[in-house]
């Protein structure tokens, strides 16, 4: 039985982490499901965003060390499978389309990980966060040390790493690293409904941002300016071009087909 569930509704795949008897601690078979999910959600048109949530009062307390020690050792990454796109962001590469990701109570360690390669995030406020692997002999491998500084701030994100401490919901939202907090258990349908007015945007247009905005984490502003029109053309002859220029001709919401 897996323990990550994958549905879909309308353009929305969801991907539900289901193991709370274990505080869904994430086992090598469950990353393995997790990179097939993205796979799909890279491949199949109709899909336009991905929702990860988890069951239960915590998103995870972290991995099953014990499973995952002896793959760390051989310094190899992580294993993607065929057709899977790497949760991590580390190898291969990145989904295409928008993820939004929504938490509570313990996302320690690949939770945060996960979360910093996805694009919009909600939590509950009893949210508590942490990046443990020092105080268990080890260090993040997963991402942490590439992409918390950048987008929590050096220092604070040093802070956490360097020590274990966990910090909050509230310091998670003044770092930026999550766009909203909300009452415990309200945090899947905030992120439901902001995964759905993704969905409800222009494809084409979306990804078009997302290749944009990355070109300029990963290469720069200047870089990113160059081939701002990269897509241009084929945005502009699309049906949803067309489409969004008719919806406003006639004072009505679009409806998008993604060509």
């Amino acid at each position: 039985m897996s323990h990550i569930e994958v549905s879909v509704e309308g353009h929305v795949l969801e991907i539900r982490v289901n193991r709370p008897e274990k505080l869904n601690a994430l086992s090598p078979e469950m990353y393995l499901d997790l990179a097939q999910a993205l796979g799909r959600l890279d491949r199949e048109p109709d899909l336009r965003v991905g929702l990860l949530h988890a069951e239960g009062p915590h998103f995870s307390a972290g991995v099953e060390l014990d499973k995952w020690a002896p793959i760390f050792a051989k310094a190899q990454g992580f294993p993607v499978p065929d057709g899977g796109i790497d949760p991590f962001a580390l190898a291969g590469p990145r989904c295409r389309k928008p993820v939004v990701m929504a938490v509570q109570g313990y996302c320690f360690t690949w939770g945060v990980e996960v979360m910093l390669t996805t694009d919009v995030r909600v939590a509950a406020d009893d949210t508590r966060f942490a990046m443990l692997e020092v105080k268990r002999g080890i260090y993040p491998c997963g991402g942490a040390t590439l992409r918390l500084p950048e987008q929590m701030g050096w220092a604070n994100a040093q802070r956490y790493l360097l020590t274990g401490e966990q910090w909050s919901a509230a310091e998670a939202l003044r770092t930026g690293l999550v766009q909203e907090v909300v009452a415990p258990g309200e945090q899947y349908a905030v992120a439901r409904q902001l995964a759905d007015s993704i969905a409800a945007a222009a494809p084409l247009g979306v990804e078009a941002i997302l290749r944009s905005s990355r070109l300029t984490r990963s290469h720069g502003e200047q870089h990113a300016a160059d081939h701002v029109f990269d897509d241009m053309v084929t945005v502009m002859q699309s049906d949803d071009a067309r489409e969004g220029v008719l919806s406003f001709k006639e004072r009505r919401s679009a409806v998008f087909s993604g060509r």
